[in-house]
């Protein structure tokens, strides 16, 4: 929700957050370290269960007049911008020389300065959407099929905070217990879903017509190729 100058975020945890702390969590994280949180409360009390254990939705007000944003999902940037900054960040099993090229050209041609924002808005790479960047990058499926993938399940977004700046700027306001029982599950429908949709997507891609990696490294695209800009995020 927005209001003015401030946005509220949910951080789903074990705990309760009163004061999250800068320099805190894995490093390894979709876009390195930072304080992940997302403005749907709902998401948030998914991403706090495990199968053991409840947790907790932590609610923010985040003040965010003096932040400087990065939206990797407002249609400025394109999907190879966001696997770029996945590559730098996750760890990925990269198998076979066209898994290495791929990573390397979209390395050498896709780069985002991220690291110099307060705060980032963009995809949640979980379970699903992380197979689905690996499978692009094996060329196994197309350009236009992973820009899909991205929006089924409804996977969601997320606003990670990664400056002490954006730190400083979270009122902590309440905490919503988030119940194993209920919410492990829709936690896990939701892949199931999102896996599900994706498969019916691939098997309408074309060999022919569309374009993999391998097309994308053979005829040299670049970071403002104009065919990209119809493979936004958002």
């Amino acid at each position: 929700m927005v209001m003015g100058n401030k946005i509220t975020v949910y951080h789903g945890s074990n705990k309760v957050v009163e004061k999250p702390v800068f320099g805190a969590g894995n490093p390894n994280n979709d876009y390195g370290l930072g304080f992940y949180c997302t403005e749907t409360l709902e998401l948030a009390k998914e991403w706090a269960c495990s199968a053991e254990s409840d947790g907790y939705a932590n609610q923010y007000t985040l003040e965010i007049s003096n932040l400087s944003i990065l939206s990797l999902t407002n249609g400025d940037y394109h999907i190879l911008n966001w696997l770029y900054v996945l590559l730098e960040n996750r760890t990925f099993r990269i198998a076979g020389d066209i898994a290495k090229q791929a990573k390397d050209y979209i390395f050498e041609n896709f780069a985002v300065d991220y690291r110099q924002y307060d705060i980032i808005k963009g995809y949640r790479a979980d379970d699903s959407y992380f197979s689905f960047a690996t499978a692009f990058l094996n060329n196994t499926i197309s350009l236009s099929q992973l820009e899909k993938a991205m929006v089924l399940g409804k996977l969601g977004e997320q606003v990670v905070a990664m400056s002490e700046n954006a730190i400083r700027a979270f009122q902590f306001e309440n905490a919503f217990v988030a119940s194993k029982e209920i919410y492990y599950p829709k936690k896990l429908a939701r892949d199931t879903a999102a896996r599900a949709e994706f498969r019916k997507e691939k098997g309408r891609g074309s060999l022919l017509s569309e374009k993999y990696i391998l097309d994308i490294i053979r005829e040299g695209w670049r970071n403002d190729d104009e065919r990209l800009q119809r493979v936004v995020l958002g």
